[in-house]
């Protein structure tokens, strides 16, 4: 069994507590970009394969003929298609891309999954997660390791809750993945918000203030000097975090600092992707008109066969020696 998520994030707190002292904890969640590649289709199309697929996936369309491409790419626009009204809008789109963005996190969910779905009846009650989380910790009420497992089970049963979202205390793998993963979905931003505050507020007042800031970032413990981060962050929290002057972060603050509203790069790859696509120019994308700019959307070997051309032309021609014999 894999190290169970909350238990892992204790874990990781005490390694927090051991570290050295000029590490910076880090607490900020940004989405991922879609690829490392650099996005200029006048260069190619390897950014869109990434972003469309996953760069897993999209790795392994480069081995297949134009034709199979074609044939799976047709598969896939069917299941984007979510309304079943034959087009592809960017909004499904959008949502397609971050769930192939989201590919290693479900991946995680599947290894546990069988950890937890105790009955095997594919889906996982509270009772199932806190008898395999908690069963043989509850049994000791004063533990050696310290740690208070009641409380712990709560705040768990809190975000379980939270995932939960038609309340009936059983989680399907959407729920569960939300429960396991909540900063990658929106509904759930507010128990992230709330468990970082917790975390954080030392004195319970319900606000994070500076101290309590540079403290859960740094231990100065045996530190004769402050590094230069530090002095940076207190300039952060002053000017930038605490938006309205008065000496602490609320949730609205917090949330703005561990959930910033980045550039939305799923977003901006939908939009791409429908103005390149959308030949009629309705907004909306066919099947037709995908499998028209199928090299924009997947790889084959025709598309890697023409970058490798591209790439061969490019090359300056060396003319042969005066008098040489050999063609070119």
């Amino acid at each position: 069994m894999e190290i169970r998520p909350l238990l892992m994030c204790f874990a990781l707190c005490v390694v927090y507590a051991t570290s050295k002292p000029t590490e910076k904890k880090e607490r900020v969640h940004h989405d991922a970009p879609l690829s490392s590649r650099e996005h200029d289709d006048a260069q190619g199309f390897d950014y869109d394969h990434d972003a469309f697929l996953g760069q897993k996936e999209a790795k392994s369309f480069d081995e297949l003929s134009p034709e199979e491409s074609k044939r799976r790419l047709g598969v896939i626009v069917e299941k984007i298609d979510g309304d079943s009204d034959g087009f592809v809008t960017e909004v499904e789109l959008k949502a397609w891309i971050k769930k192939a963005q989201k590919k290693y996190i479900y991946e995680n969910v599947d290894r546990q999954w069988k950890d937890f779905d105790v009955n095997n009846d594919g889906m996982i009650s509270w009772e199932e997660y806190r008898n395999v989380t908690y069963g043989t910790y509850l049994d000791d009420s004063e533990p050696d390791d310290g740690y208070n497992y009641q409380h712990m089970m709560a705040r768990d049963e809190r975000r379980f809750k939270m995932a939960d979202q038609n309340g009936d205390q059983i989680a399907n793998k959407e729920e569960f993945t939300a429960f396991l993963h909540p900063e990658e979905y929106d509904h759930m931003k507010d128990i992230v918000v709330l468990e970082t505050m917790e975390d954080i507020d030392k004195n319970g007042d319900g606000f994070i203030d500076l101290n309590e800031y540079i403290g859960d970032m740094y231990n100065h413990e045996d530190e004769m000097e402050e590094p230069d981060w530090v002095a940076t962050e207190r300039e952060q929290f002053s000017e930038f975090r605490d938006k309205n002057k008065d000496g602490k972060m609320d949730r609205e603050e917090t949330m703005d600092w561990i959930l910033p509203s980045d550039y939305d790069h799923a977003e901006a790859e939908a939009k791409h992707l429908v103005y390149e696509s959308d030949s009629n120019k309705d907004g909306k994308l066919s099947k037709e008109e995908i499998l028209n700019k199928y090299d924009l959307f997947v790889g084959s070997q025709a598309t890697d066969f023409g970058e490798a051309l591209k790439a061969l032309y490019s090359q300056p021609v060396v003319l042969p020696a005066a008098g040489s014999r050999r063609r070119r």
